[in-house]
């Protein structure tokens, strides 16, 4: 058995696939995926805590490539994967690796920047992610938690126990920049692919400078890399999934119909 927790939510109607949605970093599954619940009146959706995250086991260092080999190890049917920011690294590692069981790649906000290193803000967004990660190495869980959401106790997701050892788990997290990613070969694949990005106008302005403008620029360079329509969500940053849910859900089903759609032509065709 799996050393993760997960969260099944499953569909009132049979189906041979099922939706795996990856968090990112700081959070933890249905504190990351609330507002896609009710996408469970429509497919099978199992929610990932990753490992050292939420109720999973901890673990000594947090890694995409170990979790994207446990993400893996649920595929057992068809999948739909769904990656939010380093979820978004990890989604993609397992499209990689097993492209056969992929129904359709959704990725929200992807933290994919070796991708568009090559781009000067996303070079130097790095830059200044590696000094980040330099500092923060001496601070404790609760100082890192008070870095990540300042002085709003109402922002720190809860339980706090949760966002307190998410922080203790970031601290010692693989940065997900540093991933392999030879994103080119998805693009041939005939499964859907969406990139959902925000447009970052309602973001503190150092934010989106510090932030989101690489991020942005990952996300139009991934989409363009693996075949993916890109769409931008209004008035959000880097959840949209959670400031906009029921615009993203909309995205999300219509991304599944597709691959519903392509999967019974491809199978006619075999006739």
């Amino acid at each position: 058995m799996l050393p993760l927790h997960v969260t099944t939510w499953d569909a009132p109607q049979a189906r041979d696939d099922q939706v795996i949605l990856i968090h990112g970093t700081m959070t933890w599954g249905l504190a990351a995926f609330a507002g896609q619940q009710p996408l469970a009146d429509h497919r099978r959706i199992l929610v990932v805590d990753r490992r050292g995250f939420g109720a999973s086991p901890d673990t000594a260092q947090s890694d995409y490539e170990v979790d994207a080999d446990d993400v893996l190890g649920l595929m057992d049917r068809p999948t739909h994967l769904v990656g939010h920011s380093y979820g978004g690294v990890v989604a993609l590692l397992a499209a990689l690796r097993c492209p056969r069981l992929v129904r359709s790649l959704a990725l929200i906000e992807p933290s994919a920047l070796a991708v568009a290193a090559d781009h000067p803000v996303v070079a130097a967004a790095l830059e200044n992610n590696r000094r980040h990660v330099a500092a923060s190495r001496s601070m404790s869980a609760q100082e890192y938690l008070s870095v990540a959401y300042g002085t709003d106790d109402q922002a720190v997701p809860q339980p706090r126990e949760f966002a307190v050892r998410a922080a203790e788990t970031a601290l010692r997290e693989r940065p997900c920049w540093e991933a392999d990613l030879p994103v080119d070969v998805l693009r041939p694949r005939d499964y859907p692919k969406l990139v959902l990005a925000g447009t970052w106008e309602t973001a503190q302005p150092d934010y989106r400078s510090r932030v989101g403008e690489a991020l942005i620029v990952t996300a139009s360079t991934v989409a363009r890399r693996i075949g993916a329509r890109l769409h931008r969500v209004p008035g959000t940053d880097h959840a949209p999934h959670q400031q906009r849910p029921e615009e993203v859900n909309r995205l999300l089903l219509r991304l599944w119909d597709a691959a519903d759609t392509d999967a019974c032509a491809s199978t006619e065709g075999g006739r």
